[in-house]
């Protein structure tokens, strides 16, 4: 858990110096159309924890304002969870054998709807549901499946940056996991 509060705190802090001395609310006008493009990092949890530590992608976001305080979201991209990498040796009368075995990475194309809600100068709250269609699975020659995504998450956005957290939650087909995810994401106005 430490590892991810300095992750969040960094992430914080890069968006701060993109920031700079704007420090004006996010506003999200009514019937207005925004695209961001973002930065996932995460750490992967469940399952898939035993075959990566780390997942990486980008994302492309569709926000739609409600009215100034609400936007709907449509959110998609690509997920790497990248395979980790084990060390194991055997000791026999001769010596010691070592042999290292890489973990595939799994490919997982998110497809997602959502919500944001402005609580306070530029603070919200999300959440966002849809699909997760896995592009190669963990075991060659395994299926690929397709998963239910629930995530809740909280962040803060100006005019032009939107830093946020959240965990993701993958379930479906028996094998449960998600990730601890942080978004660093540049949006305009369409």
């Amino acid at each position: 858990m430490k590892t991810m509060t300095k992750i969040i705190a960094g992430a914080f802090t890069a968006a701060a110096i993109f920031i700079g001395s704007n420090v004006n609310a996010q506003t999200t006008p009514a019937n207005k159309l925004r695209f961001g493009i973002g930065l996932e990092a995460g750490i992967p949890t469940g399952d898939i924890h035993d075959y990566s530590k780390f997942e990486l992608g980008g994302t492309g976001r569709l926000q739609y304002g409600v009215n100034n305080n609400v936007a709907l979201t449509l959110t998609s991209g690509y997920y790497n969870f990248f395979g980790k990498t084990y060390t194991s040796s055997v000791t026999t009368p001769t010596g010691t054998a070592t042999s290292t075995f890489k973990a595939r990475s799994l490919g997982m194309i998110p497809v997602k709807a959502g919500v944001k809600a402005f609580v306070s100068d530029g603070f919200y709250l999300s959440g966002e549901a849809g699909a997760g269609f896995e592009v190669h699975p963990t075991v060659a020659g395994g299926d690929k499946n397709t998963k239910l995504i629930l995530s809740p998450g909280l962040g803060y956005a100006t005019k032009s940056w939107d830093i946020g957290a959240r965990y993701e939650n993958f379930s479906g087909q028996g094998n449960n996991y998600g990730l601890v995810g942080l978004r660093l994401a540049y949006g305009f106005g369409l």
